[in-house]
């Protein structure tokens, strides 16, 4: 990867954690994937739960005797060796309670499905650096009944074809292995992770959260004023300036991976016709993410012969 692509990337990922960072996209996606608010409508759930801005890799975490200490709504994690942040951290009061009891919330961008090791491992990982964490802010000494539940959420645009448009949550259950004695649900239920895998379909092709999704992170179909439109008009989402600086990024970076498509092309010899160089170029994008639509566009070729190479490569 060049520079110009690292930058690009850097840049998108940004753009991600502006995006997702918005309250009017945070309030549908707790609303599908964290169970608390599943009877919730989304403009409550926005106005009334969710608590002060929720804040994009900001907050130093130091440690503390080699315990990890939460400074109030903290979003960067430091260890010895190196610093992992947290894209998204915020915190929401649960409703209907008998006491207003704050949900930890953490969502992560994540554009690699395959970084090496299992995205579901490191969501746990993540949210037991929020339950110990808590350990001098929320509670001191053996008050653990203070213990904030955490929710771990990944949003992930390059999904493997197995995994693609597919929502999971996990968390911890009772198991009687001898007896029928039930604990308290709210004692175990401490930690939830959930993977929310995206694709390439164009988002009218799909229904709720999904599309919200795909439409503002992965179709490249619309322009950014369509997409802004989109999300007011079809999830009655407020256009912020920081979710519209987020959505014209992606636009623009998206446009540009295009425009660099079609001078690759020509440098292949697109202008001639050449049918191994139009799909050299597909490949490429492909591996960009791009939508069918725009490589289709940019090499000259149908739909359906890009779908065919993206098959043929295990991309698609």
């Amino acid at each position: 990867m060049d520079n110009a692509d690292k930058r690009r990337k850097m840049l998108y990922d940004k753009a991600c954690k502006d995006v997702l960072s918005e309250k009017g996209i945070i309030g549908h996606i707790l609303k599908t994937c964290v169970k608390e608010y599943k009877d919730v409508p989304v403009e409550d759930i926005v106005n009334k739960y969710i608590q002060g801005t929720p804040e994009v890799e900001r907050t130093l975490v130091q440690p503390d005797d080699n315990i990890l200490r939460i400074e109030s709504k903290h979003t960067e994690d430091k260890s010895e060796d190196n610093a992992v942040f947290f894209d998204v951290r915020f915190t929401a009061v649960v409703p209907d309670t008998e006491e207003l009891i704050e949900l930890i919330i953490n969502i992560e961008a994540q554009n690699d499905f395959y970084p090496g090791y299992p995205l579901l491992k490191r969501g746990i990982y993540y949210c037991s650096r929020m339950i110990s964490s808590q350990y001098g802010t929320v509670f001191t000494k053996s008050h653990y009944e203070k213990i904030k539940k955490v929710y771990s959420i990944w949003v992930c645009t390059n999904s493997s074809k197995e995994w693609e448009y597919n929502i999971a949550r996990y968390g911890i259950i009772e198991e009687n292995i001898i007896g029928k004695a039930k604990a308290k649900e709210s004692h175990y239920d401490l930690l939830s992770v959930v993977m929310i895998c995206l694709g390439q379909k164009q988002y009218t092709e799909l229904e709720g959260l999904l599309r919200l999704l795909n439409l503002v992170l992965v179709d490249n179909s619309l322009n950014q004023q369509e997409k802004k439109n989109k999300l007011a008009e079809e999830f009655s989402i407020r256009i912020t300036p920081g979710l519209e600086r987020g959505v014209t990024e992606m636009c623009n970076l998206s446009e540009g991976v295009e425009r660099r498509g079609i001078e690759k092309g020509m440098a292949l010899g697109l202008a001639e016709g050449r049918a191994e160089g139009r799909a050299e170029v597909a490949i490429e994008l492909l591996k960009e993410k791009l939508s069918i639509e725009m490589i289709a566009r940019a090499t000259k070729l149908t739909v359906e012969q890009v779908k065919e190479i993206g098959k043929k490569n295990a991309l698609i």
